[in-house]
């Protein structure tokens, strides 16, 4: 008699359970629904875009459920970070990859690295070790050397979606190519670089130290991208030998999602980059895999991508502006007022310096390594990239939750306060900072300077000629060329493998993979 009672309480609390999950979801749909119809009326706001209404509304519906469960919770759905690396995440990065101009990704691609890598570890020196000192100053601890490292990955994460919104990417090609190559890589390298540090040891911060994360960071960083890239080599080649388009164009739209799927959830199996491994598991995808499809199938690929990746990024500033009201979070923190604003100004303070330390002097760099075809990267548009850096998103939030909590929930008083924080300087960031952006490029690119700066038809046909020592003519003359094209080598490096992979892509990958030829 009791173990019966004992099943049925249990099978009512189940459904009790199931229906509450049913209907939070339906109120989140809802919701995503009118985060939809008002980023569409406010599409023309000069201050507002879809990510800023988003989380404003996530900020006005978390206060309507604080008050209507009394002060009890603001969530209509837990966060939990295994929702968003797994579920979320991939679809926004795999578009990011299908959706990128490939010409000018690669064409910028050693700019974009060293933003994306090489700032990524200037700007996390900078935040980890001037947050190390600087919250002592304001009498604020609790956080071992592994917290103070990890806070350094989890805000020079960025997250560029307010820039990319305004800026256009046919009249500010080069431009939307750096900031958004950068985001992504950034990204990229931010969660391979928290991974690397999860795995050190950190009783000894030595040269060895630095040494083994730079090793596994360099191993995380090269197979997630060759994995990437065999997948989507796989992808085309059974495309385009099985053609699924013959029976039905679902199956070629299915095979291409999945694989991309299969990528991510390889890599993070592998304890890899999920998210290089899809980003290069897209751009191979688009490269060859697209061309192996129906016409009908393609068109649908471009979409359906882009809507996934688009419900995904509401979805996330939905939630983000909705944690911000999380009453448990802030009554586990046991910090003052006075010491949490000194916290949150240290932050955003080692965010814009940590960006500045990079964005600045990486970019005079690549003016002076850089053709003068390609055009420099001139001080406005260093401003917009610096400016583009500030606000941070979805992946600090991640990053934040999955070091200082369990399953979304802390008990610790010090880990509630860096939750809270981070969440603060998402909210703030991207409300304030993204309320600018549209004013600021208005101010810095008019109209007119952009139009001024779109390439013409005739210079952006690449020039094929490969440094190569020619066979014709007398050996002279072939010495005398081999030093021409030995020098534009060293002067357009990135030109120069850039021609030799069109010629490689054009003769062997094509053929096999597919591809316009």
């Amino acid at each position: 008699m009791v173990l019966s009672d004992f099943l049925s309480a249990a099978v009512m609390f189940s459904n009790e359970a199931d229906h509450d999950r049913v209907v939070s979801i339906s109120v989140y749909a809802a919701v995503l629904c009118l985060c939809i119809v008002v980023g569409h009326l406010l599409g023309e706001n000069r201050w507002v875009n879809e990510a800023i209404t988003a989380m404003l509304i996530g900020c006005i519906i978390g206060t309507i459920i604080l008050f209507s469960s009394k002060g009890k919770s603001s969530h209509i759905l837990r966060f939990d970070e295994e929702l968003f690396f797994i579920y979320l995440l991939p679809p926004i990065i795999f578009n990011a990859g299908f959706q990128v101009k490939k010409k000018q990704f690669f064409h910028n691609f050693l700019t974009i690295m060293l933003f994306g890598v090489v700032g990524v570890f200037i700007s996390f020196a900078i935040i980890s070790a001037g947050s190390w000192w600087l919250f002592t100053q304001i009498g604020f601890s609790g956080l071992n050397a592994r917290d103070y490292l990890a806070l350094g990955t989890i805000f020079a994460s960025t997250d560029t979606v307010c820039t990319l919104q305004v800026l256009h990417q046919d009249e500010n090609p080069r431009l939307h190519s750096l900031v958004f190559g950068e985001g992504v890589v950034n990204d990229a390298t931010s969660v391979v670089l928290f991974n690397a540090i999860q795995k050190m040891d950190v009783s000894k911060l030595e040269g060895r130290a630095a040494v083994s994360v730079i090793g596994d960071f360099l191993y995380l960083f090269s197979t997630s991208t060759i994995l990437g890239i065999v997948t989507g080599l796989l992808t085309a080649y059974a495309l385009k030998t099985l053609y699924f388009g013959r029976h039905s164009t679902d199956r070629e739209i299915a095979m291409m999602a999945l694989m991309a799927y299969l990528s991510y959830i390889l890599a993070e199996l592998l304890q890899l980059s999920g998210i290089l491994t899809v980003f290069f598991c897209g751009i191979v995808m688009s490269h060859y895999a697209w061309h192996n499809v129906s016409d009908n199938s393609r068109t649908t690929t471009r979409h359906v991508f882009a809507t996934l990746s688009f419900m995904a990024e509401t979805f996330i500033f939905l939630y983000v502006g909705m944690d911000a009201l999380d009453i448990e979070k802030w009554k586990t923190t046991k910090t003052s007022w006075k010491t949490s604003f000194g916290i949150y100004g240290i932050i955003l303070f080692l965010v814009m310096v940590g960006r500045a330390a990079f964005v600045f002097p990486l970019s005079i760099l690549s003016n002076h390594i850089s053709s003068s075809s390609e055009g420099s990267i001139t001080y406005k548009h260093q401003v917009i990239i610096w400016w583009a850096g500030l606000m941070r998103g979805a992946v600090s939030v991640a990053l934040a939750f999955s070091q200082f909590t369990v399953y979304g929930v802390t008990w610790d008083p010090a880990h509630a306060t860096m939750i809270t924080s981070t969440v603060v300087v998402v909210v703030f960031s991207t409300l304030v900072f993204g309320c600018l952006t549209k004013p600021l490029i208005g101010i810095l690119l008019p109209h007119r300077a952009r139009e001024n700066n779109r390439p013409d038809n005739d210079s952006t046909n690449d020039d094929v000629t490969l440094p190569l020592l020619s066979l014709e003519g007398s050996a002279s003359t072939a010495i005398l060329q081999a030093k021409d094209r030995l020098s534009l080598l060293l002067e357009r490096p990135v030109h120069t493998i850039h021609a030799y992979w069109r010629r490689f892509d054009d003769t062997y990958m094509r053929p096999v993979f597919g591809g316009p030829i």
